[in-house]
């Protein structure tokens, strides 16, 4: 009997034991192939020997200092790379023990940068419909998840909501791509000016939306339009980074492939590559300078932020990708990823839609390709697929209410950033297999 709390409080997962490169043990000796990286976490693979080294170099030097006392070289040379290596004057950070957390200090930080810019009367955020942004009672009130929403609700401050963009379910047959971007742009000023501009403190997204959707990338030149909108109206343009950042979709930071630069950027989940709990919020130099010019803190904290032994772990993380020129192989991988998944599943009869960028792919399954209806949510289908992939040696990340929180099924794909492409023909082979079966189950086809 486990007495942890555990995700399902009527099964206990199988115990890892141990991993290895892009493979995790169970205590049977059942090897399974990581390819969702736990959640987009294990960019590195596991064991990576550099970054245990250093793990052990600084815990033999010093595990952990407060930092209402001191700063340490690890987290003050992990902040220097993060800044050198950021687009635009991205000059600051700030380190917490995961996205859920970056996301709250985000929140924070920009309301407290409207207060010290004598703009108090800013008060509401902006964030789009199934989107997710953590599970803290800030970062839930953002978020669009109705699921992980429902029964929190009344604990939540209120989120000004606008359309997600999510071309595969929301353009219309009669438009073209550039006219559906340019409806959610609309949408999105129309929403400022009904609300009050100067009410609006930020807009959160996710750059590529992640797990509610999966790996669903914006139209081109959304997010150019959306960050010409919020300068417009001095709005400050929040991006959510946790899942989809640090090389995930073949840049370092995925905002750079629309062409912009947020005022705050949410990261972790491939930060530290999960060998130790972090996150971070980077913020451009005039917000962090207001505080300095005024205040002069920022009314916040964990016990945990800037821990020496996380920041070891996330600097040789960051220092093997840029050393190891992980972020072409990204780019190189991801568009075999996206090539053998389109071979493999773009004919079945059930697959509506894979997509992503770089190696972060998502695969929606409908009941009716014509029509996009999904399967009933009773089939619980993501819920069968994750327990026959695991029953195979796969793990991927299935999620269900793609459309609505309710109804939809995706499948959610993040492998390492090392992962081979045997390793890949494999999982595009066994979800093939898979979802044939399962699928066939939902819609009632005989064996």
């Amino acid at each position: 009997m486990s007495h942890i709390i555990h995700r399902s409080l009527r099964f206990t997962p199988p115990t890892a034991v141990s991993a290895e490169g892009v493979w995790i043990t169970d205590n049977h000796g059942k090897r399974y192939l990581d390819a969702c990286g736990g959640a987009a976490v294990s960019c590195l693979g596991h064991a990576h020997p550099d970054v245990l080294a250093a793990m052990h170099q600084q815990i033999d030097r010093l595990a952990y200092a407060h930092t209402g006392f001191f700063t340490t070289d690890p987290a003050e040379s992990l902040a220097e790379t993060l800044v050198r290596t950021a687009p635009g004057d991205l000059d600051y950070a700030y380190f917490v023990s995961g996205g859920s957390e970056a996301m709250e200090t985000a929140l924070k930080l920009a309301r407290q940068y409207a207060v010290e810019s004598g703009q108090p009367q800013r008060t509401k955020f902006m964030a789009r419909r199934q989107s997710y942004h953590g599970n803290t009672l800030g970062a839930l009130a953002v978020g669009g998840n109705e699921w992980r929403r429902r029964q929190f609700a009344p604990l939540l401050i209120d989120v000004v909501r606008v359309s997600a963009c999510n071309e595969y379910r929301d353009r219309r047959a009669d438009e073209s791509q550039q006219q559906y971007t340019d409806r959610l742009l609309a949408e999105f000023e129309e929403t400022i000016l009904r609300e009050g501009a100067d009410t609006i403190i930020g807009f959160c997204a996710e750059t590529v939306s992640g797990a509610t959707t999966g790996a669903t990338p914006p139209t081109p030149g959304y997010f150019r339009g959306i960050r010409q909108l919020c300068d417009k109206y001095g709005i400050l343009l929040i991006a959510d980074e946790v899942m989809c950042g640090m090389g995930r979709t073949g840049t370092l930071h995925s905002f750079e492939q629309d062409d912009i630069v947020p005022d705050i950027v949410a990261i972790a989940k491939g930060l530290g590559g999960g060998y130790q709990p972090i996150g971070a919020v980077l913020a451009r130099r005039h917000i962090v300078q207001t505080l300095q010019n005024g205040s002069g803190f920022f009314q916040h904290g964990h016990t945990y932020i800037c821990h020496p032994t996380a920041a070891a772990a996330a600097l040789a993380v960051q220092q093997v990708i840029e050393r190891d020129n992980l972020l072409a192989r990204v780019k190189q991988q991801g568009d075999y990823l996206a090539q053998v998944l389109q071979q493999q599943l773009g004919g079945l009869e059930f697959v509506g839609n894979t997509r992503g960028r770089g190696l972060f792919a998502g695969v929606e399954l409908v009941r009716d390709r014509d029509t996009k209806a999904p399967f009933d949510p009773a089939c619980k289908l993501h819920a069968a697929i994750k327990q026959s992939c695991m029953a195979k040696g796969l793990m991927v990340y299935p999620m269900g209410g793609t459309i609505d929180g309710q109804s939809g099924d995706h499948i959610l794909i993040a492998p390492p950033f090392i992962i081979e492409p045997a390793q890949l023909d494999f999982v595009a082979e066994t979800l093939r297999e898979v979802i044939q079966t399962e699928t066939h189950k939902a819609a009632g086809y005989s064996a």
